[in-house]
């Protein structure tokens, strides 16, 4: 069984990091499709978005990484996956994503969600904090994997030791 586990990963956190590890102990292969987000409104281009996730992943042998645009449920198809992973972090998440899964059932019956609730440590930490905290100048470390908080480091030049 193949899911697929759609995010802008902008930048990928230590939560997405723990659905995927979770996920990939459930499938057999979990695509970690990042969205190529047209807006042009990220820290990081759908390019280095794949790179830092892939180098991430890496230790996760059944997970790939790989960039799409246009509907995730098209795309779940292109990847051939039957299941959609969304994680849920607070009770505020599950209104927006009830209405996504309920309209990708629409758009695709065939394809279905799987929700993970976020480990309680996570529960907190999403792209944009990270990304708010790096651009205040204080080191995002505990809350990313180790390449990513170099990376953000360098796009808003933190200095070393700073926390």
């Amino acid at each position: 069984m193949r899911a697929l586990f759609p995010a802008t990963f902008d930048p990928v956190t230590n939560g997405h990091m723990d659905i995927l590890t979770r996920a990939a102990g459930v499938f057999d292969v979990v695509v970690a499709g990042v969205f190529a987000n047209e807006r042009g409104d990220t820290l990081f281009t759908a390019d280095e978005r794949l790179a830092l996730l892939d180098t991430a992943v890496a230790h996760l042998p059944n997970v790939e990484a790989r960039m799409y645009a246009g509907l995730t449920v098209d795309f779940a198809r292109q990847a051939e996956a039957g299941v959609l992973v969304r994680g849920l972090r607070a009770v505020s998440d599950f209104e927006y994503e009830f209405a996504l899964s309920a309209m990708n059932r629409r758009l695709h019956p065939d394809i279905d969600t799987m929700f993970f609730l976020s480990a309680p440590e996570h529960a907190f930490v999403s792209s944009s904090l990270i990304r708010e905290i790096g651009a205040l100048g204080r080191s995002v470390e505990p809350f990313v994997p180790p390449n990513v908080a170099t990376a953000v480091g360098k796009k808003f030049a933190v200095p070393h030791g700073r926390r």
